[in-house]
């Protein structure tokens, strides 16, 4: 049995650009200052890019997308003092390098030509694209020079000398790379100009504390190894945006899947390129449309850091299914209704958000949660027709009388659905207060189950309705008029 949802790679190809070059020469300095904004992490610890990190844009009419990477840490063929990363970055590159249509270089002209610079570019080269050499950190312009006569010696001509501090010469940069992108058809254009920003594209960003299993659930729900994957916590850095179609009821929309950082709890975060890492999580939180909460499948039920993580969640409205990943470790031990039920005694108030157990190592049970996903992003366009809302709100209350809580019983006057994602609906009653507590988690499950709500919360904002309707008449006019009319008497 097919799902309801299906996740597929984009056919329409738009040109790209992968910047490339050793560690720590400002790859995603650059990357940053092409695209306008601060997406990649940047700092001047060697390595700290390890998954591609990709953006679209729109340059002089041209349409493409722009990939950042990790810096190529060894020499060909070295196997000795290797960073246990380097390896696993080389293939990131070359993952990049293979679906480019054009190439840029970067060094960094304070360090001037090393061995690995000319490595590099021997790679480049054998790839048989266009090249264009960067000499970045060019600050001033004897700089500028020096790079020109340094860097020709690896047979670029001419060489660019950028300095993304000061933000001179991308421009000029980018002159030079619009020639090289091949054309594509007019209506991959159109679409790759509405993707730019995202504007129309789902945003589902994959969430948890680290080492739950994330980025593995990303590469099994595209069924690819986009991102990098290791048991050590803490791989991936960046939110990595991939972008796929969605195929739900007979119509394809455009999508972005985010990995994330795994967040843990701030005292616990060791340096700033951590704390940076945090900080990109809770940015696609807040950007997210679905939300992903990657937990583990345990018979112990969740930790304290993922408590904190669905508080965010639930605080920031997003739809949500909670993703109990490396069920296969624990499925011997326990049964999957036990592990379900601890799981929602120790996330009560995630109660509606659906819940599926899941192992992306060998890929099981993702039909399921593509079900759920599709049943969330079904609701999040949901309206509630007015009349509808008040007939089911009121008969809730016949049927269950409001307890008294305070002065007097609370009384509904009127019901308004006023905003959505999530949805929030607006009472107006003699006074909240005499609403209690959970007097309005009972109204919210009634909604929940009226309408379908599913993997949404439920925002209920009761307001007292005004005493006196004002007039429209303007007093100020009136009470003059009073005034002449007492003193053509007098007169």
């Amino acid at each position: 049995m097919s799902s309801k949802l299906e996740i597929a790679r984009r056919t329409d190809h738009l040109p790209t650009v992968a910047i490339v070059g050793r560690p720590n020469v400002g790859k995603s300095s650059l990357f940053n200052a092409i695209i306008g904004r601060r997406l990649s992490i940047v700092h001047e610890m060697s390595g700290v890019t390890r998954d591609r990190v990709v953006a679209p844009l729109v340059r002089g009419g041209r349409h493409f997308q722009l990939i950042d990477t990790g810096g190529l840490g060894m020499l060909q063929g070295e196997s000795r003092s290797v960073n246990v990363w380097d390896s696993r970055i080389a293939d990131q590159v070359e993952a990049a390098l293979e679906g480019a249509d054009v190439l840029i270089q970067v060094a960094n002209v304070q360090e001037g030509l090393v061995t690995l610079d000319a490595e590099v570019a021997d790679r480049l080269r054998a790839s048989g694209k266009p090249v264009i050499f960067v000499a970045n950190k060019c600050d001033n312009p004897g700089l500028a020079a020096e790079a020109r006569s340094e860097f020709r010696k690896l047979g670029f001509d001419p060489v660019y000398p950028v300095s993304c501090l000061h933000r001179s010469g991308v421009n000029a940069l980018l002159d030079a790379v619009l020639p090289l992108l091949p054309e594509v058809e007019t209506a991959e254009s159109s679409a790759a100009l509405k993707r730019d920003g995202r504007r129309d594209a789902v945003n589902i960003a994959v969430i948890g504390r680290p080492n739950v299993g994330k980025s593995s659930l990303v590469n099994a729900l595209l069924g690819e190894e986009r991102v990098m994957v290791s048991d050590v916590a803490g791989t991936t850095r960046d939110a990595i945006d991939i972008d796929f179609t969605l195929r739900y009821e007979d119509s394809e929309r455009p999508a972005v899947l985010v990995d994330t950082a795994g967040m843990r709890k701030n005292t616990k975060v060791d340096d700033i390129v951590e704390y940076f890492s945090v900080m990109r999580a809770k940015a696609a939180i807040a950007r997210a449309d679905l939300v992903l909460f990657v937990v583990e499948a345990s018979p112990d039920g969740v930790t304290a850091q993922d408590k904190r993580i669905a508080g965010m969640i639930e605080e920031a409205g997003k739809g949500c299914v909670i993703v109990a990943n490396k069920f296969d470790l624990c499925r011997d031990e326990c049964r999957a209704g036990a592990i379900r039920e601890e799981l929602r005694r120790s996330l009560p108030w995630m109660g509606y958000a659906p819940l599926v157990l899941v192992s992306a190592r060998e890929r099981s049970n993702l039909g399921e949660l593509l079900d759920q996903m599709a049943e969330v992003m079904g609701q999040l366009e949901i309206e509630i027709p007015t009349g509808v809302l008040n007939r089911v709100l009121s008969d809730a209350m016949e049927r269950n009388t409001p307890p008294v809580t305070g002065s007097a019983p609370l009384k509904m006057y009127y019901a308004s659905m006023i905003g959505r994602r999530p949805p929030k609906i607006l009472l107006f009653v003699n006074n909240p207060k005499n609403c209690a507590e959970h007097y309005k988690t009972f109204l919210k499950n009634i909604l929940r189950q009226a309408f379908d709500l599913s993997g949404l919360p439920i925002e209920l904002e009761l307001r007292a309705r005004p005493k006196k309707v004002e007039s429209i008449r303007r007093e100020p006019e009136r009470s003059n008029s009073r005034k002449t009319r007492k003193n053509t008497r007098r007169k």
